[in-house]
């Protein structure tokens, strides 16, 4: 209490106002696994990324043989906008660690104008980080002349009216003026039946990338259960995501790049995805997408759910089968991929989040970016794999490739569905944030009614807009702090306790219309 020692005006400020709850984010994801390269003076801790571009000027562009940049870029096409990347591996690491020679710099092929076109000219980049190439039309304004645009994380260079022509008198051959200035590049020029004098470059941005390749040569062991796993001393694998409460979803696509390159077994790929649903269901604040195993079978996918794994936790999700999305790296090889789904999914689980809430199940959504699936799954298949906790990855005549199945891993008939555990979890998180202001509040009649009303008003706004079950707030929810919660030999050991009971909506999962025949109608 203030003392008020000789007369006067005194003005106080009184805190007699409720303290809003916000409910936290629920679209943050973390992904693990390789990448063409890391930031300067990363040694693999989780880097926040918030686009496609920041994501190649850290950590380069696709990378052959390496899931996660195809996953991140699936991510970000299905509406995620925040996540952190830790690359558990580089190109670089791999070849040292393999003994084997450097990974090749980082290439691309300019392809001719006309349709069908080779490619004319090969562009090497010259230092490390992100580079790229951009052709436009020349200032000259002539048919046979253009200019190139070379662009790195802190550099720009022009080189205006350039030609394919050589010989005699041409003084502004593309290859030659370009080797001669630019501490960025290299051009190369390729061998092609079309005429020099006919050789016009396609208008367009190409993206400089090196392969890697040695992840998945399978030389040695370079990757194990526990590299994924990692250490949260040192903030890495994911043991190191405990450091980062805005993480809300969880996976590891190229988990499936050392299984399919022989360097780990069945047996790891599931210690592996039992750390990450350990990790989600130890925080209790975010969620695990885990991938099936690759070309398998409906039935073979249940009988590894079911006997080989037999996962069972609320706190993961299982998806099946894998995705083909274009090939960013074809170069004349194959124009299609095949990858497990975790990266789209989490952008579906994000774009969900925004427009619908989180207590929306992300299912019966069309999954961008994919151009088919694996398998075909029937509705015969998914009636076995359903009931088990497989959702699946469908393709409807005329509806396109959509997410039908929202279940989580759990054999709890409450936390069945996804959408009641996420939503749960940011129920939680934000009332646990949101009250922090009662740590070593005076614990009488004045502070239960205060958390009740802080609590109820937040839960009152979830209500309103459509997270939980219920006519009227009543219905939807209680929130219970008194005397009998909070008797003496509680209120002695310095704890508060608070009920709150809250009834979400669950997914129409089975849509059931009955038909029946009528014979007449009375009028």
């Amino acid at each position: 209490m203030p003392q008020y020692l000789s007369p006067g005006v005194y003005v106080e400020e009184v805190d007699r106002g409720s303290k809003p709850i916000e409910s936290v984010g629920t679209s943050v994801a973390a992904f693990i696994g390789f990448t063409e390269r890391r930031p300067e003076g990363n040694r693999g801790e989780p880097y926040l990324v918030t686009n496609w571009t920041q994501f190649t000027n850290a950590f380069g562009g696709f990378a052959q043989g390496a899931f996660l940049p195809m996953a991140v870029y699936g991510y970000f096409l299905n509406g995620g906008g925040i996540c952190y990347v830790q690359s558990i591996m580089t190109a670089e690491e791999a070849a040292r660690k393999s003994n084997a020679p450097a990974q090749p710099k980082a290439t691309a092929q300019l392809r001719g104008k006309n349709e069908g076109a080779p490619a004319l000219l090969e562009a090497q980049a010259q230092v490390p980080g992100a580079v790229s190439v951009t052709v436009t039309d020349a200032a000259s304004g002539a048919e046979d002349q253009f200019k190139l645009t070379v662009r790195s994380a802190s550099n720009v260079e022009e080189f205006d009216n350039l030609t394919l022509n050589k010989g005699r008198g041409v003084s502004n051959n593309a290859v030659e003026t370009v080797n001669k200035a630019s501490k960025l590049v290299k051009l190369a020029e390729l061998e092609s039946p079309i005429a020099t004098a006919d050789r016009r470059l396609m208008a367009e941005t190409y993206p400089l990338t090196a392969p890697l390749a040695t992840v998945q040569s399978g030389t040695t062991a370079l990757v194990s259960a526990s590299t994924f796993k990692g250490d949260v001393t040192e903030r890495v694998g994911i043991a190191g995501l405990e450091a980062i409460d805005e993480i809300t979803m969880v996976c590891a696509p190229d988990l499936m790049t050392p299984y399919l390159a022989g360097q780990m077994s069945r047996e790891d790929v599931k210690a592996v995805q039992l750390a990450l649903i350990n990790h989600c269901e130890l925080m209790k604040d975010r969620f695990a997408i885990i991938d099936a195993l690759p070309d398998l079978t409906p039935q073979q996918v249940n009988d590894w759910r079911m006997k080989d794994t037999n996962y069972d936790s609320s706190y993961a999700a299982l998806y099946y089968p894998w995705i083909w999305v274009a090939n960013p790296n074809s170069n004349g090889g194959p124009s299609q991929i095949k990858m497990p789904p975790s990266g789209h999914m989490a952008g579906l689980y994000a774009r969900v989040d925004s427009e619908r809430g989180v207590h929306k199940a992300p299912a019966n959504e069309i999954l961008r970016g994919v151009l088919k699936l694996e398998t075909q799954v029937t509705k015969g298949e998914q009636d076995l794999l359903n009931p088990n906790g497989i959702n699946c990855i469908r393709s409807f005549p005329g509806r396109g490739i959509r997410v039908w199945g929202a279940r989580t891993l759990s054999s709890d008939p409450s936390w069945r569905y996804i959408n009641v555990r996420r939503l749960f979890c940011m129920l939680e998180e934000s009332v646990y944030e949101g009250t922090q202001w009662a740590v070593f509040e005076p614990n009488d009649y004045s502070l239960w009614a205060r958390v009740k009303r802080d609590i109820g008003s937040y839960l009152k706004r979830v209500w309103a807009d459509g997270a939980l079950f219920g006519a009227t707030p009543e219905e939807a929810f209680y929130v219970k702090c008194d005397e009998e919660l909070n008797p003496a030999e509680v209120r002695d050991v310095g704890q508060l306790i608070i009920e709150v009971g809250v009834a979400p909506v669950k997914p129409a999962e089975f849509v059931i219309i009955r038909f029946s025949q009528l014979s007449g109608v009375a009028q």
